[in-house]
């Protein structure tokens, strides 16, 4: 079920997706759906469910300043990307695609807290800007 909506977008955003739907051969729209579900995928899924990391031992905590996705996975992403750009992205593998960009989002967002938090606790000198 789908829910059709009307929106106003400033103008280099439009542009911004409509030079990608052409590089790609989309309609201008799949484009805009599919940058709000890899924006909104992340917040409201299973993000809810993790561990508060300020809850989380120091151990826990280190383990997650240094977390990356599978092998496998960045594997299969990179390469989801690459025929996404060359514009030979199946229609199958969109959906694979975001479901690989809301781990990764996810697994950067939990380190990026980590990392905060390990910082707070002088567990972690902070990163150099």
């Amino acid at each position: 079920m789908s829910t059709q909506i009307t929106i106003s977008l400033p103008d280099e955003m439009y542009q911004r997706a409509e030079s990608l739907a052409k590089l790609v051969s989309r309609e201008v729209a799949d484009i805009l759906v599919d940058a709000i579900a890899l924006s909104l995928l992340p917040v409201v899924s299973r993000s809810q469910n993790f561990q508060k990391i300020a809850e989380m031992s120091d151990e826990e905590v280190l383990a997650l300043t240094a977390l990356q996705m599978s092998p496998k996975q960045d594997e299969q992403l990179s390469a989801l990307l690459d025929r996404q750009q060359a514009g030979e992205l199946a229609e199958g593998e969109r959906f694979q695609l975001i479901v690989l960009m809301q781990i990764y989002q996810e697994g950067l967002l939990r380190k990026a807290q980590a990392l905060h938090v390990a910082v707070s606790r002088g567990l972690r000198e902070p990163l150099s800007p």
